[in-house]
């Protein structure tokens, strides 16, 4: 039972993303009639107060009177979802603590299960890291980067690459043609190219026959699909969980919490455990990203591995376990 509501809790972001995000952004206008839209879900007491974190991060209790919805009168075409132009006024971002990484796989493992992927072909690698043969070696989990300036999309000449508005940036795979000109422009290379048919389970093959089922309808409306031969695959950051307010598999199954995730404009991530202000993460921690002199603006940030709480440990990868497993068949 314990077990369940862990992970129940662990898969709700929005609803404590939301509450802490948009309370540090009210923080400073005052608490008398604030203007602002809160979560539904937004707990209070039976005296009547709710929760609220001020610009300095300190949360506060305060009368729920003094809080009042705003009716804000979207346009039709806002409130309609749609997979290939995400979620107006949100920017998603990951943050991968490195000092946390034990090589556990379990993101890993969890991201190939939920996007049938198998073999050489995971979205998300963890490479063993280490600077100098006198220097403290680390483990660092890669994903898709998402950047705000994607050279990926930049080369792909059938539009089968695109980045939404949200930041998340996706692949058509009934688009794509196989060119492979998004890898060569990737400085990241994170995406990983289908030569032969995957080996699909039983639960894919289904999902498969409904697509098929549902043609001509874009196989971008069907995400977390089976993988395609001849196309090119990559993290896409679960965008079937986003819709649904729930997090990415990876940041979900690490058993570490060293995946964090949430919205830069609510300035707020969490791993599922623990929900925190983006800024002020970045700032006491040193955050990063990866070879920022590029341009491109990654929407995956990086804590450096210092003052690690574990020691590094040797570990196969899960390419390595899946060669061993076929070879023991």
């Amino acid at each position: 039972m314990a077990d369940n509501n862990s992970k129940n809790s662990r898969r709700k972001f929005l609803d404590r993303g939301l509450k802490i995000g948009l309370a540090s952004a009210i923080g400073s206008i005052g608490l008398t009639k604030i203007a602002s839209k809160l979560n539904a879900e937004t707990k209070s007491s039976s005296e009547g107060t709710m929760e609220l974190m001020t610009t300095d991060g300190t949360i506060i209790e305060v009368d729920a009177s003094e809080v009042i919805e705003i009716d804000h009168h979207h346009k039709e075409e806002d409130e309609k979802y749609s997979l290939r132009e995400g979620m107006p006024n949100r920017k998603f971002v990951m943050v991968i603590d490195l000092a946390k990484c034990k090589n556990a796989l379990k993101c890993q493992s969890a991201c190939n299960k939920h996007h049938y992927i198998t073999g050489e072909h995971a979205w998300l690698k963890v490479y063993k890291m280490q600077e100098d043969e006198d220097t403290a070696p680390y483990w660092m989990p890669t994903t898709c980067m998402h950047c705000d300036h994607p050279a990926c999309v930049t080369v792909c000449p059938v539009d089968a690459t695109f980045k939404r508005r949200d930041g998340l940036v996706l692949i058509d795979n009934d688009r794509c043609i196989g060119c492979r000109f998004c890898m060569a422009a990737c400085p990241y290379s994170t995406r990983v190219f289908n030569w032969s048919e995957p080996e699909y389970g039983e639960t894919a093959e289904v999902m498969l026959n409904m697509h098929h089922a549902h043609e001509p309808h874009n196989s971008i409306e069907y995400t977390g699909m089976p993988s395609k031969i001849g196309t090119v695959d990559k993290c896409d950051f679960c965008p079937h969980e986003i819709k649904e307010n729930r997090l990415p598999h990876c940041v979900t199954a690490c058993p570490n919490g060293v995946f964090y995730f949430g919205d830069k404009y609510e300035d707020t991530v969490t791993n599922g455990e623990e929900t925190l202000r983006l800024s002020k993460l970045l700032e006491d921690k040193h955050g990063y990203r990866l070879m920022e002199g590029l341009g491109t603006k990654p929407s995956v940030y990086y804590l450096p591995p210092v003052d690690r709480l574990v020691d590094f440990k040797e570990g196969l990868s899960e390419f390595n376990n899946y060669i061993s497993v076929e070879k023991n068949k």
